[in-house]
């Protein structure tokens, strides 16, 4: 049996899990996450140290164990190094592929966690049996990781699929270090940042908001504007509405220009796509071509909220499969 150390670095949290994968199921057989706080090598330290130690509870050794390690880009999975991805800054250069296989003793993989999640939903979830895939992060920040032809595509520089940089709008909330881009208007940094926006004009206008809380405008979250859809509120609706219609504007975009079967979203569509769906749905008709369109089908994720487990064992696949 071969095993896979798995670790998935995100913005916000990072976790190391244990698992027994095979072309058909995965096997999760431990997993910790921590808050992704501190210097890279106090992160890295200590999700090595968690993983030496699932090693050592389930007896298995280095050599039936692999290493796949799942980040949002930008990065250089053929050096291994981690290249200032916004949402972790200070993470500039980082060596992680042979930090961590030096610390664990066994062999590593990188991969851009969407390309990782890509393959993870091709093979075990939504976009099992399709040819022309796209899955879409939607998490801390956005990122594509692109099936095409039945195969992942990663492009010249291993850079394919960044389109969270692409601008939407003019202006608007800020993502991927650009105003108005497709990160800003769709990932949790940059609803937070468009619903916060449209607090301060609605207290302005002497309206309450109903996703405020205790932390005041610099406290409001995506989490917090979803629990609030969820109980009903319009202000908090309206926000992920907008969202929706630039959400429905980038896949136009994607839609026309690759022409996929599936286009697979996990994060906060998975979890509040509901409130997206119908400007989504709307934004994309009127944007794309009616034939793009109609053979394309937005599905939530497959595999909910273990997309990043599965996106690390899958980083490590390849050196199971050579």
């Amino acid at each position: 049996m071969k095993y896979v150390l798995g670790f998935d670095i995100g913005g916000t949290k990072s976790a190391v899990l244990l698992a027994s994968p095979d072309k058909e199921h995965v096997v999760f057989l431990e997993r910790k996450s921590i808050p992704t706080h501190g210097t890279w090598k106090e992160v890295l330290g200590c999700l090595a140290d968690m993983g030496k130690a699932f090693l050592e509870t389930h007896r298995i050794s280095r050599e039936k164990c692999c290493l796949g390690i799942s980040c949002g880009g930008p990065l250089d999975s053929g050096r291994g190094v981690i290249l200032s991805p916004p949402n972790l800054p200070g993470w500039d250069q980082v060596p992680v592929v042979s930090y961590l296989a030096q610390r664990l003793g066994m062999d590593a993989r990188l991969k851009n966690d969407a390309d990782a999640c890509a393959l993870a939903e091709w093979r075990y979830g939504a976009g099992k049996s399709c040819r022309h895939m796209i899955f879409l992060t939607f998490g801390t920040g956005l990122g594509a990781g692109l099936i095409l032809n039945g195969r992942l595509y990663e492009g010249a520089c291993g850079m394919a699929g960044e389109a969270g940089h692409v601008r939407l709008a003019e202006d608007g909330p800020v993502g991927y270090a650009k105003a108005g881009s497709f990160e800003g208007f769709c990932s949790g940094g940059g609803i937070a940042r468009l619903a916060r926006s449209m607090a301060e004009d609605a207290l302005m206008a002497g309206r309450a908001v109903s996703y405020m809380k205790d932390g005041g405008l610099e406290g409001i979250t995506a989490r917090d504007v979803a629990e609030a859809a969820d109980m009903g509120y319009a202000d908090a609706r309206n926000v992920l509405a907008v969202s929706g219609r630039y959400f429905g504007r980038g896949l136009a975009m994607l839609v026309d220009i690759l022409n996929p079967e599936r286009i697979v979203a996990g994060g906060i569509y998975a979890r509040a796509g509901r409130f997206l769906k119908e400007e989504m749905e709307k934004e994309l008709r009127r944007e794309a071509l009616p034939a793009n369109v109609n053979a394309c089908c937005i599905l939530p994720s497959g595999l909910g909220e273990q997309i990043g487990d599965y996106g690390a064992v899958m980083a490590a696949m390849e050196i199971w499969e050579e």
